[in-house]
């Protein structure tokens, strides 16, 4: 076991007094993660609560038990180093990184700057991280311990948190110990298992006192240390250390306004200030030097004129230990030395350690520390910060860049200059998710003097903020501002902001000036001409543009034009093709256009692109319209997969929306009333104020109209229509014609089939025209009913829409029953409840089987199959194993170890009766 730049010490302190529930916990967890089911866990709690000891605790079973541990820890003065913490606990397995795919290798091999290449998307570092643990574990149980979380660089909190929802099987356990009311982001750990640690309770607070202070005290004494201790572990030991021996036996007190973690801070500052002034000097180095690298103490403290010796004091004191490494007993202790230093002092700590550090082999810190050195200004400190942003940006570290060029902004003395650095570091913060952070930049960089491309850009980081934190009505006036002021400086960029502006507007939706989408789309064709042959990019702004303000049967062929393009871009090239960040609009605008091949060409290869690119946090989105893709082609048994993959990833990456809607459209689909009522309230709270709203209302106007309650089907499939997105209003235009015929409201509905049959006969296509057909047939009668169904039901068979097909022979049966040709009915809805049955469509299969009932027939029941036992995460893995994929393929592909596949291969065995992969791929999945 390695040991780290800080402390994993503190068992012998508190004894874990009282911590038998606590432990027992963590002792579960290894034996879960021994057996083969991995974990983790968040031990939470405030400075001093016995954090450290229960970790101590879990690495000596751990080892007891025969895991191998490896451990990091954060530090604050590390927070702006990305992948810090990552590479602390990774570098000593790095020598098994070479059994990776050659991606996932790349991706941690430039996190760690250890090669050049593209920034990596952090999702891939955190799958390429889960891959590298478990091939250790492998050879035997493994646990990770993460102590002080909370000042991990967020790099390296982000990966650790995504590998901790992705465990399964790996034969590993991951401890995470989080301090309470912290500086550090601990937002990536919400939501993982928590085991909070609250203060000791009186008698085990009693018996640690009394191992700590080996003096009789004063009984008010003794009451006073337990109530100002409040049951702190730490401060019962240290508070009382820190009191002279006179006050213990008969005058002890303690100001009540300090919380505890700031008495035990002020605890170890009263001890390290009486130490020799040389020794103080050393501790205030060793706290400034976070690395824990004693070559590098010694060599600051001999610029500084102090011997080794100095350290000696600290270590009696029980404030430092050096050994192989630098360890501080506690991490207060290090704040406390450094926080209570002068600044001065503190400058002349950064000074020596920026001369004392290897330019060569870390320029970063040297940097850092050089500038934590300067009083006011400084070009070359600041240009230095510049340098080592540049790097951490091309290891795909932005929280990292961000940080390096606020500091380097603040210590650049041209104004100019400045104000274009802070422009870059509100760039890099906002990339990196701290938006609020950004805005503060913003106001510096404003302060300029900036040129005017600089200033534009300006403008329309301010408005992706905006968009990113308010979704405001002003949102895509701001972005129109911004493409304005872009044209004449740069078209290309213009072109992207002028396509924001509409993505925007469509998303926040509604109705007012500067908001409606058809305002956006007209300001927009004020945009450049493209500044060399268009782009995919640009065909569909056109496109867009063209459709929103022409109508929409005069945008079909510059959108379909566009849809084409993308589609026929090499897929070598799509992963550094640009324009492929537009595929999540792209196959939107296809299912506007009722083209069910492009739907399912860009829908795969958007979340193929995702996959292979690690680009998790798109993955949802794409990962939604191939769901549509699915459902509507009726595959259910499919898309109930892909939803249960969607909703880990939109746990792992905060994407709920996405989630949400796939579920309720699936939930619609399948006529599941409950889950569709709950997951509809889900999307409705997540997409407020978002322009969301019409993607459940469609679900529910599916729900609704398979369970024949069409007056409900109509208000919510209305409420869907009045929708400024091109696809929903799409979707949602044939269900308002069924549920108008249905509901008595023949007008309404032929409102809708007007809207339907233009859209439909402008694309041209067997979906729309089937669905057209369809529509015509339910508002007609006679002889012309009966020709629209044939029409309908010919061009929908001739399409992927199997969900449609199957549905309008259902109304087809209907009308002939109700027409008195029993006969004629019984075959059409009996070829209805096997398709709609067989999809999994069961309240349209329901629909169904009462009609043939009424014709005198009993529908027969699906017959079960072996694979009706498989949950839809298993069923995933089998289709996908069934293709000859191998288990590391298909982790790669689900972001899931190797070893969790093979689990999920062996429940699957068990349950199809079967005993290899050459088995399954024999087999007939649904």
């Amino acid at each position: 076991m390695r040991s780290t730049g800080s402390t994993l010490t503190g068992a012998t302190l508190t004894n874990l007094l009282g911590r038998r529930a606590e432990r027992e916990a963590v002792e579960n967890l290894l034996a879960q993660a021994r057996a083969g089911r991995s974990g983790a866990i968040v031990v939470r709690g405030e400075a001093g609560i016995g954090k450290t000891a229960l970790l101590e605790n879990a690495r000596d079973t751990a080892v007891r038990l025969g895991f191998r541990v490896e451990s990091s820890v954060g530090v604050e003065s590390e927070t702006q180093f990305a992948f810090a913490g990552l590479h602390q606990l990774c570098a000593p397995i790095l020598d098994r990184a070479g059994a990776l795919p050659d991606p996932q290798q790349t991706a941690l091999n430039v996190a760690f700057g250890l090669r050049d290449g593209p920034a990596p998307d952090g999702f891939l570092v955190g799958l390429a991280t889960l891959n590298l643990l478990a091939e250790v574990a492998e050879e035997g149980a493994l646990l990770c311990l993460v102590d002080d979380a909370q000042w991990l660089d967020q790099a390296s909190a982000q990966v650790l948190a995504f590998v901790a929802r992705r465990l399964a099987a790996e034969h590993l356990a991951l401890v995470f110990a989080l301090r309470d009311s912290a500086a550090g982001d601990v937002a990536p750990f919400a939501g993982l298992p928590e085991l909070r640690l609250d203060g000791l309770g009186e008698a085990d607070a009693r018996a640690l006192l009394a191992t700590a202070v080996r003096t009789p005290l004063d009984a008010g004494v003794l009451e006073q240390i337990l109530a100002e201790a409040r049951g702190n572990p730490l401060a019962l030991v240290e508070l009382p250390r820190s009191a002279p021996a006179a006050q213990l036996a008969g005058g002890y007190a303690l100001p009540d306004a300090l919380d505890v973690p700031r008495r035990i801070e002020q605890s170890f500052q009263r001890r390290s200030g009486s130490l020799p002034a040389e020794t103080q000097v050393l501790l205030l180095v060793a706290a400034a030097e976070p690395t824990g690298e004693v070559a590098l103490l010694l060599r600051a403290a001999e610029h500084l004129g102090i011997s080794p010796e100095a350290a000696t004091p600290a270590e009696v004191a029980g404030l430092l230990e050096i050994g192989a490494r630098v360890r501080f007993r506690h991490p207060l202790v290090r704040s406390a030395v450094y926080h209570a230093a002068a600044p001065p002092d503190r400058r002349r700590a950064h000074g020596a350690l920026a001369k004392v550090t290897d330019p060569a082999a870390d320029p970063d810190r040297r940097a850092w520390h050089h500038a934590q050195e300067v009083l006011g200004v400084d070009e070359a400190a600041a240009a230095g910060l510049e340098r080592s942003a540049d790097r951490a940006r091309a290891r795909g570290g932005l929280a990292a860049a961000g940080a390096f060029l606020e500091r380097a902004a603040e210590l650049t003395p041209e104004p100019a200059t400045r104000a274009s650095r802070a422009l870059e570091a509100a760039h890099a913060k906002h990339e990196a998710g701290a938006s609020e952070a950004a805005l503060e930049l913003l106001a510096i960089a404003a302060a300029g003097p900036l040129d005017a491309l600089p200033q534009a850009r300006l403008e329309l980081l301010r408005a992706q903020i905006a968009f990113h934190l308010t979704r405001g009505n002003d949102v895509p006036g701001m972005l129109l501002e911004a493409a304005r002021t872009l044209a004449p400086l740069d078209a290309a960029l213009s072109r992207e902001t002028y396509l924001n502006a509409v993505g925007a507007a469509t998303v926040i939706g509604g109705s007012g000036p500067g908001r409606h989408v058809a305002e956006v789309a007209q300001a927009a064709r004020a945009a450049p001409d493209p500044p060399g042959d268009p782009t995919s990019a640009d065909l569909l702004l056109d496109g867009l543009v063209t459709a929103l303000t022409h109508g929409y049967e005069t945008g079909v062929p510059v959108l379909r034009r566009a849809l084409e393009s993308f589609r026929d871009v090499p897929q070598a090239q799509v992963a550094d093709n640009r324009d492929s960040r537009w595929l999540w609009l792209a196959s939107r605008i296809a299912l506007a256009l009722f083209d069910d091949d492009l739907v399912h060409a860009l829908a795969t290869r958007h979340v193929r692109y995702a996959r292979e690119v690690g680009a998790l946090a798109a993955l949802p989105s794409a990962l939604l319209i191939r769901l549509f893709d699915m459902v509507l082609a009726g595959e259910l048994a499919q898309a109930a997969e892909l939803a249960a993959e969607e909703g880990t990833l939109a746990q792992a990456t905060g994407a709920a929306l996405p989630w949400h809607i796939a579920r309720v459209v699936l939930a619609a689909w399948r006529g599941h009333q409950d889950e569709t009522a709950e997951q509809h309230t889900a999307s409705l709270q997540v997409a407020t104020g978002r322009g969301g709203v019409s993607l459940p209302q469609y679900a529910l106007a599916v729900l609704y109209n398979g369970q024949g309650n069409y007056s409900a089907a109509l208000d919510a499939a209305a409420q869907a229509c009045e929708s400024d997105e091109l696809a929903h209003v799409s979707l949602a235009l044939p269900e308002m014609v069924e549920a108008g015929c249905r509901a008595g409201e023949p007008e309404r509905a032929a409102l809708a089939l007007a809207q339907l049959s233009t859209r439909a006969h402008a694309t041209g296509t067997q979906w729309g025209l089937g669905l057209a057909a369809r529509s015509r047939a339910l508002l007609s009668t006679g002889a012309t009913a009966e020709e629209h169904y044939r029409e309908a039901i010919e061009r929908l068979r001739q399409c992927r829409i199997a969900t449609y097909h199957a549905r309008t022979h259902l109304v087809y049966g209907e009308w002939l029953r109700r027409e008195g040709r029993r006969q004629d009915a019984r075959e059409q809805l009996r070829a209805a409840h096997e398709l709609l049955s067989e999809m999994g469509a069961e309240a349209f299969a329901e629909r169904a089987a009462r009609e043939l009932r009424a014709t005198g027939e009993h529908p027969r029941k699906r017959t079960a199959q072996p694979a009706d036992e498989l949950t839809p995460q298993e069923l995933h893995v089998a289709r996908l194993v069934s293709t000859g994929a191998t288990s590391r393929e298909v982790g790669a592909q689900l972001f899931l170890s190797p070893r969790t596949i093979e689990a999920h291969l062996r429940s699957i065995f068990r349950k199809l009766g079967i005993t290899s992969r050459r088995q399954l791929r024999e087999l007939s999945l649904p």
